[in-house]
Parts: structure tokens; C-alpha cells; sequence
């Protein structure tokens, strides 16, 4: 008869990504999960599978959390005002101090594991691709809508905004002035006028 297990695997995959984003992958230790999580290492193997792959569950727990971009941006009417309205979002999430030591755990991984782990830069390709083409079909809706001028490229302008993303999660993480990261935002913004 198999056992029951004595522990909410939701809630210790949860536990381990909260771990994992406020320590990265490579600080984080196996007796630091044991810990965190408050189960055993053979249950941890027994459910999750080793760190690694206890990692890259988290990261898509994490993805399946993030808000719902083409749902923002494919609301009837204009679109550069949610487009705005996200970057902006992301200013502020990367200059919120409950928000901005951990930064995105997006982010993280592909600045610690993506240029070595091919599991890992896949799982921040599938991310950025999903990003990209939500911003590009907006984009490309904002211009036959007459929002954005003939002579900008939706395409271009989706991969601008998703490297202007990333870095404003990055530089939010780093520094501690917000001017930094909202004059940016900003200045980014005004590509679409």
C-alpha cells in the first residue's frame, strides 16, 4: 500500500521557488530546501525530482503566475495606453522595495543559468517569445488603429520593449535610485509618439 505523503506539495513547490528566487539556484543548497521547505531530502527527490528539476518546476510555477499580458492588451479599443501602462507597471514593480530585492525571477535565471543550462534558457526563451508576440500583435493592432505612426516597426518596437523589461528588472534589482529606472521608462515610451 503506498503512503500518503505528509506534506502539501503545492505548498513546498511555492515554499521552494520563494527560496530559489530570493537566493538563486546556485546559493541555495539542498539542506537549505530541507529546511525551508520543512520536508525531507528523499521526499523532496520522491515528488520534485532532484534541485534542479525542483528548480525548473518552480520557474514555471512562477511563469503560470505572471499576469495575463494578452489579456491586457487585447482589450477593444487602443492599445498603446495598456502597453504604457504596463511598462510602467514594470517601473514600479522594479522600484518597489518589497518588490525590488528579489527582482524577476525571469530575470535571475537566464542572468545565472540560461548562458550554461539549456533546460533553463529554454524555459526564459518560451517567456520572452510569449512577451515578444503579445506586445508585437498589440503593436501591430496599435498601428492599424492609427495609434502609432506608419514608420515605427511593431516587431522591433515589441523587442525593444521586452529588453526594456528585462533591464528595468535588473537595474531596479541594482539600484536604489527610481529615477533611473522610470526616466527610462519613460524615454522608451516616447518611441511610440
Amino acid at each position: 500500500m503506498a503512503r500518503t505523503k505528509e506534506f502539501d506539495p503545492e505548498a513546498a513547490l511555492q515554499a521552494a521557488l520563494e527560496l530559489f528566487w530570493r537566493r538563486g539556484y546556485e546559493a541555495t543548497s539542498m539542506a537549505d530546501l530541507v529546511e525551508h521547505l520543512g520536508i525531507g531530502r528523499a521526499s523532496i527527490y520522491a515528488t520534485f525530482g532532484n534541485k534542479h528539476e525542483l528548480y525548473l518546476k518552480a520557474l514555471e510555477r512562477y511563469q503560470e503566475r505572471l499576469p495575463d499580458l494578452l489579456g491586457e492588451l487585447s482589450q477593444p479599443g487602443p492599445v498603446l495606453p495598456a502597453v504604457r501602462a504596463l511598462v510602467r507597471r514594470y517601473a514600479d514593480e522594479a522600484t518597489a522595495e518589497n518588490l525590488r530585492l528579489n527582482g524577476c525571477f525571469i530575470t535571475n535565471t537566464a542572468a545565472e543559468l540560461a548562458p550554461h543550462d539549456p533546460a533553463a534558457a529554454r524555459q526564459v526563451e518560451r517567456n520572452w517569445d510569449h512577451v515578444e508576440t503579445v506586445l508585437h500583435s498589440g503593436l501591430v493592432r496599435a498601428r492599424a488603429q492609427g495609434e502609432l505612426p506608419e514608420g515605427r516597426d511593431p516587431l522591433t518596437l515589441a523587442r525593444m520593449l521586452l529588453v526594456l523589461l528585462q533591464g528595468l528588472k535588473v537595474v531596479g534589482k541594482a539600484s536604489p535610485d527610481p529615477a533611473r529606472v522610470r526616466d527610462a521608462a519613460e524615454q522608451a515610451l516616447a518611441l511610440l509618439d
